[in-house]
């Protein structure tokens, strides 16, 4: 009869808890969605506030926010060796 009894606990347990988590996973999962957006965006509001804050341009304005690393190349780096090709 304790067999019988344990087996019968189980199954109910086992089946109420599937019940459960039919009716609250929608409710969890939102939740869940909930949170994450509102983490993605305090991340891309950091972004987007700098930008809001700056001065609004006019159409057609070019602005450079960084100016590109120029390479200067000397001319003494190497000599000039003229070569002929053997055949």
């Amino acid at each position: 009869m304790g067999l019988l009894r344990t087996i019968l606990i189980i199954a109910l347990v086992y089946y109420g808890i599937k019940v459960l988590s039919r009716i609250f996973a929608p409710f969890l999962i939102k939740y869940a969605a909930k949170k994450a957006e509102q983490r993605f965006g305090g991340q891309f509001g950091q972004f987007q506030g700098k930008q809001q804050q700056e001065t609004p341009k006019r159409e057609g304005e070019v602005t450079i926010d960084k100016m590109p690393n120029t390479k200067t190349s000397s001319k003494d780096i190497g000599d000039y060796v003229d070569y002929e090709e053997v055949e």
